[in-house]
Order: structure tokens, then C-alpha cells, then sequence
């Protein structure tokens, strides 16, 4: 049976602003989202959670429950859905949460914001806060899910090796040389031209390519 959970919303807008760096309205949402889905836990069960988007849900997931992408208790799966998942970290049994565009109709400011109808510039942010507040968990759905079971499994990172390139400690499961120097590093390489070339050398002695 679902349980009532207590939810201090200006408490929760006042972390959000220190956490995330301002009042985003789809972390305020997230809010609303992840207390319904605590709200129909059995007490006492130990979850994992699972977000469906890259943007702001998993925020709202890390300040209201004890997981993080730290702690590996957050999954980011992004499927583009504003939706998340509590579930059974054992068993895999849970609620997943969604915002339902169904039920946006009678909130006009939500609905601009969701479906990015106005610019930005050209939102009412006090009114739409005002709107998610007021609407809260009634813009959900909510419906049991059953997590695939190669998603329960914990991931190990298994021994760690010093790559012969860059010389960082890094996971030895990613190869013989670190994932950075496999070409998935982000940065623009601005070191010495001498360094670069011992790594092309060593990148090239181990068959790297």
C-alpha cells in the first residue's frame, strides 16, 4: 500500500537553487516524481534507480534518495524520456514515474516549457515554478516495472594497470592502453611535441589503432 512521504517543497527548491545552481523547473518536477515513486516502496527496501534522460531528473534523484552516479546507485539510461525508476536493487521489481503530456492541457506554462513552445527568454518563470507546485504529482503516470537482470548485476572494474602512454593508472579490462589514449579522450592535445611522439611510439608498439 502506498505510503504518504513528506515533502517540504520550499525546503526542496531551496536545496535544489544550492545544488544544481538554480530553481530548473525539471529538477522542482523531479521532485514531485521521485516521492511518488518512494511513496510505493515497501518500507525498508533497498533501491536502485534509473533515469531516462541526461538532463535534470538525475539530480532530483541524488538530493532526495541515497543514490548517486557516484555511489553507482543511478543508472543514466538515455532514452530521451523525462521518467526514472525506483526499484528492488535485489529483485528488480519497482515504479517507474513519467511525466504524462496528457495531463499538461490545464497547466498552459508547464506545457510551453515541456514542449519548448516559447523561447526560453520568453517564459514566465514564476509561473511556471508556481504551476509544478501546484500540480505536482498530479502530472504523473506511474506503473510496476521489472528491471532486466543483466541491469542488477554490479559492474567491477577489475585490475588496475598503468597505461604505457600517458603513464595514468587506469582500468586494464579497457585495453592495452587507457581509453583516453585510444582516441576517446575529450581534449585537444596542447602537450609538448616531444611527449606526443613517445606516446605515438608506445600507442604503435602496442598495436593501437
Amino acid at each position: 500500500m502506498m505510503k504518504t512521504q513528506p515533502f517540504d517543497i520550499e525546503k526542496y527548491i531551496y536545496v535544489v537553487k544550492s545544488f544544481h545552481g538554480y530553481v530548473a523547473p525539471g529538477v522542482i518536477l523531479g521532485g514531485f516524481m521521485v516521492n511518488l515513486a518512494k511513496g510505493h516502496l515497501s518500507e525498508g527496501t533497498l533501491f536502485n534507480a534509473i533515469c531516462e534522460t541526461s538532463v535534470c531528473l538525475a539530480d532530483a534523484i541524488q538530493l532526495l534518495t541515497p543514490c548517486t552516479i557516484g555511489n553507482g546507485w543511478v543508472k543514466i539510461i538515455n532514452l530521451g524520456r523525462f521518467a526514472l525508476s525506483l526499484y528492488d536493487k535485489d529483485q528488480g521489481n519497482g515504479f517507474r514515474v513519467f511525466l504524462d503530456p496528457k495531463k499538461l492541457d490545464n497547466w498552459p506554462e508547464i506545457k510551453n516549457w515541456f514542449f519548448k513552445i516559447k523561447p526560453k527568454a520568453e517564459q514566465n518563470m514564476e509561473l511556471l515554478i508556481a504551476q509544478i507546485k501546484e500540480a505536482g504529482e498530479t502530472l504523473c503516470g506511474i506503473h510496476s516495472v521489472h528491471v532486466r537482470p543483466e541491469l542488477l548485476k554490479k559492474e567491477k572494474r577489475g585490475k588496475i594497470g598503468m597505461c604505457p602512454c600517458c603513464q595514468e593508472a587506469y582500468p586494464s579490462n579497457d585495453g592495452e592502453v587507457c581509453r583516453g589514449c585510444q582516441g576517446q579522450s575529450p581534449y585537444i592535445i596542447t602537450e609538448a611535441p616531444e611527449r606526443h611522439i613517445l606516446k605515438m611510439n608506445a600507442m604503435k608498439s602496442h598495436e593501437v589503432y
